[in-house]
């Protein structure tokens, strides 16, 4: 029985609509460990840098794993490739924190912005980071991942040199197992 209305509450939480402000932290990574699986799909760039990229890395393979006895997602992007990052994220109290491995060596991290996000758009600010001075160095800075449907996702991400926006790649991607 107890099984029976962990489910139940597990279903209410990934499936009832919600507006800007309402989302908990735990709401979203729920929503994150639904994506459990693997992802492929076209990657667009925008920024003269990462339309080149976009193009030179064809299609994108994002691997979403929950692990850590579900206390945390790991998201590989382009596993396997020389430009292979990983992002993690976990849950910090009432806050969830997402950090990039970058394939440029250092580790951006990212809070999810509870007033822009909703069930179905997450959206991700940049905090802090390692191995990066944010004034001068190029990194991550931004995410947003919308949940189309079960199948469909868009992830965007924006990328800041100097403090200012750089570029941004999107990946529209399909579930593909």
């Amino acid at each position: 029985m107890w099984k029976m209305l962990q489910v139940a509450a597990l279903c209410l939480v990934v499936t009832s609509p919600l507006v800007a402000g309402e989302l908990t932290a735990q709401q979203a990574f729920d929503q994150l460990k639904s994506l459990n699986g693997t992802w492929e799909g076209p990657i667009e760039g925008e920024g003269e840098e990462a339309e080149a990229a976009a193009k030179a890395a064809g299609p994108a393979t994002h691997d979403i794993r929950v692990s850590a006895a579900g206390t945390v997602v790991m998201e590989t992007m382009g596993p396997g490739t020389e430009y292979e990052m990983i992002n993690m994220y976990h849950l910090d109290g009432e806050d969830l924190l997402l950090t990039h491995y970058c394939s440029g060596g250092n580790q951006p991290q990212m809070r999810l912005d509870l007033g822009q996000s909703t069930a179905d758009l997450l959206v991700f600010d940049f905090i802090g980071g390692t191995n990066l001075d944010p004034a001068t160095d190029h990194y991550i800075g931004s995410a947003r991942i919308e949940i189309v449907d079960s199948d469909h996702m868009e992830s965007v991400w924006g990328s800041y040199a100097g403090g200012e926006r750089a570029a941004t790649m999107t990946f529209h991607l399909a579930r593909a197992d």
